[in-house]
């Protein structure tokens, strides 16, 4: 029975990734064979998409990039792009939709395994495909609803800058848009618009995993992570910043590479496949490890909060025997320091 059982640690950075990659160790075939289907592909289309929406759309950026890079002479004359093309604006909007979908699909998926996985229970491909099905349209409507109020949000910041300005013109005060004071107050307001953008994004990092695990949708995932993420949020900002961050400069260095030589040649050409596949499979281990290690601050968090050793005395209620003196104690596993 111990062995059923999570491992206890503290609630940290270091514990969470800690957890987390014990999880997977468990069921390395398991995430391996989820990863093949859903990372491993997003991480080659983010390294190659810079590439190959150049060579569709701007062809001649393709020789002029490989030119410099072989320092050669650049062709006399570059064609300006078709704008008018509509390989020039479906790309992008089909690339969009796959890319979201199958961050989406990897996300549940490897949510709900995660999520068994930390209880101790088997976790099957079957169970986990059919996480599709059920949380579905709750990602979707929630994801609608979080970008809704992004964008409310954002819009709310533009029409308060547009309005001061247009105030100061009224007053009969002129603005000078070339300014040094202009462009320290644009920026300035920019930072402050992020800082709420990233608060928001690490007060709501929970709630995917709520929607899988808890069968929520619209605001309620939203909402139910506001909660749970109280007094966790130092540990929520270093995994989501620490995690991004890797995953997109590995992917942006390499994707950046990939379109300076992508018409190169002999050993250069063999050198850029091979940086290719190693930055896709490293970006597949990270995007991995963050899913997983999300699941894992999520029950982190209910621990936290006290959930958790309700939920573990349910799990394995069966197992033991009922003493009339033993009914208001409850297992505890994960300790809280």
């Amino acid at each position: 029975m111990a062995d059923l059982l999570p491992h206890s640690h503290a609630l940290t950075f270091c514990g969470v990734l800690s957890e987390s990659r014990r999880i997977i160790n468990a069921h390395s075939r398991h995430f391996l064979a989820l990863s093949v289907f859903f990372l491993l592909p997003l991480s080659f289309s983010l390294i190659i998409y810079p590439t190959l929406h150049s060579a569709l759309c701007r062809p001649d950026s393709i020789s002029f990039y490989a030119s410099r890079f072989l320092q050669s002479d650049p062709p006399r004359t570059r064609p300006d792009p078709d704008g008018d093309s509509p390989v020039f604006f479906i790309l992008p909007l089909v690339y969009a939709l796959f890319g979201f979908l199958v961050h989406l699909f990897a996300v549940t998926a490897i949510s709900y395994s995660t999520f068994h996985g930390f209880y101790g229970r088997p976790v099957k491909l079957v169970s986990s495909f059919k996480s599709l099905l059920f949380s579905f349209l709750p990602m979707i409507s929630t994801f609608l609803v979080s970008k809704l109020v992004l964008f409310s949000i954002a819009f709310l910041f533009s029409l308060l800058w547009l309005s001061a300005l247009k105030g100061l013109e009224l007053a009969g005060i002129e603005v000078d848009y070339d300014s040094n004071y202009f462009y320290a107050v644009a920026i300035v307001s920019a930072a402050l618009v992020g800082a709420v953008m990233l608060w928001l994004q690490v007060t709501w990092v929970l709630a995917p995993v709520t929607v899988v695990v808890e069968s929520r949708w619209g605001f309620g995932p939203l909402m139910r992570s506001a909660n749970l993420v109280k007094g966790m949020k130092g540990v929520a900002l270093s995994l989501l910043l620490f995690f991004n961050l890797a995953i997109w400069f590995l992917v942006g260095s390499c994707a950046t590479i990939l379109l300076h030589v992508g018409v190169a040649r002999g050993s250069w050409g063999w050198a850029v496949i091979l940086q290719v596949v190693i930055s896709a499979g490293l970006a597949t281990v990270l995007m991995l490890q963050g899913i997983a290690a999300t699941v894992v601050l999520f029950m982190y968090c209910k621990a936290f909060h006290g959930e958790l050793p309700f939920e573990i005395a349910e799990e394995f209620a069966g197992d033991y025997v009922s003493l009339p003196f033993d009914e208001k104690k409850l297992p505890y596993v994960v300790y809280v320091t």
